[in-house]
């Protein structure tokens, strides 16, 4: 299976450092349709608007927290199948309120490109390698 660098990614978080880092990432490893959502409430907004390959969400927003945004976003119908990968500051109470909410994955702060490609890898249930950063592809 191989994944499309240009599928829409939209990223989810209330602090603009982490959208900066996360698109950043993203781009590294060949990513080149993202958007952003400063919150749960634009974030549903956008996804009825538009369908998205992924959302990368963080778990401890306010007024909606990511998981909250991710149990809306499985209660519906026309979103609920889409691919969710949550990112936290914390590993055990959160990773289990998130899979239990219908989290594909969850990546815990900080986190390089390469767990990330991993873990976007898993979500998407493709190989790690079907996600080739332009800087490994053959000339």
């Amino acid at each position: 299976m191989s994944v499309s660098m240009t599928m829409p990614i939209l990223i989810v978080d209330d602090y603009n450092t982490m959208i900066r880092i996360l698109r950043n990432l993203l781009r590294q490893l060949g990513f080149s349709q993202i958007d952003e959502a400063n919150d749960g409430a634009a974030a549903l907004a956008k996804m009825r608007a538009k369908p998205y390959g992924l959302v990368i969400s963080d778990t401890s927003m306010t007024p909606m927290t990511g998981v909250e945004l991710l149990q809306r976003v499985r209660a519906d119908a026309r979103l609920a199948h889409t691919p969710f990968l949550m990112v936290a500051n914390d590993s055990a109470e959160g990773q289990a309120a998130a899979r239990r909410a219908g989290a594909a994955s969850y990546i815990v702060k900080p986190f390089n490109a390469q767990s990330l490609r991993l873990n976007i890898a898993s979500v998407l249930g493709a190989p790690y390698d079907a996600i080739t950063p332009p800087s490994m592809m053959s000339v």
